[in-house]
């Protein structure tokens, strides 16, 4: 089964609390009151969202979190990466992998256009965009996704 991880969940569901108040600053406090988060996972999931970039956080008496850009520039695929690190669906379709069979290998081209069509798939989705859910499951299926083609 592919998914993705619950911190990677929590902290999609974290952004979009501060997407949906768009320059207030929350506690990671306000933000487990506002998600239904324990605030221990709150704050596990605003560290590697910080260091990505993402959100900043600001100290002092009324310190907090905010986004550090608008919703709508943040794609899910930057989320994605943040918690988990560069999407691979398989060991063979990252660009550094080490399989021992790489080089024998039939299947590998077909799981990096495989990846890229994912990773492609969650760049065309904003963090804006999930504030909103589509009006029916037809909406998502005909959101367009670019497919690259690997030349030989």
């Amino acid at each position: 089964m592919l998914r993705v991880t619950k911190l990677t969940d929590y902290a999609t569901v974290v952004l979009t609390v501060l997407a949906a108040r768009p320059g207030e600053i929350l506690s990671a406090t306000d933000l487990a009151d506002h998600s239904g988060l324990e605030s221990p996972t709150v704050s596990k999931v605003l560290k590697p969202l910080a260091q990505a970039g993402l959100v900043e956080g600001l100290r002092g008496a009324h310190g907090g979190y905010r986004l550090s850009r608008a919703a709508a520039d943040i794609s899910l695929i930057e989320i994605v990466e943040a918690m988990e690190g560069p999407l691979a669906m398989t060991e063979c379709s990252q660009v550094d992998g080490h399989c021992g069979i790489a080089h024998q290998c039939g299947a590998r081209a077909n799981w990096r256009l495989i990846n890229d069509v994912v990773a492609d798939a969650l760049r065309g989705v904003t963090l804006a965009q999930m504030l909103h859910p589509p009006a029916s499951p037809d909406d998502v299926r005909r959101r367009p996704i670019a497919v690259r083609v690997a030349s030989s």
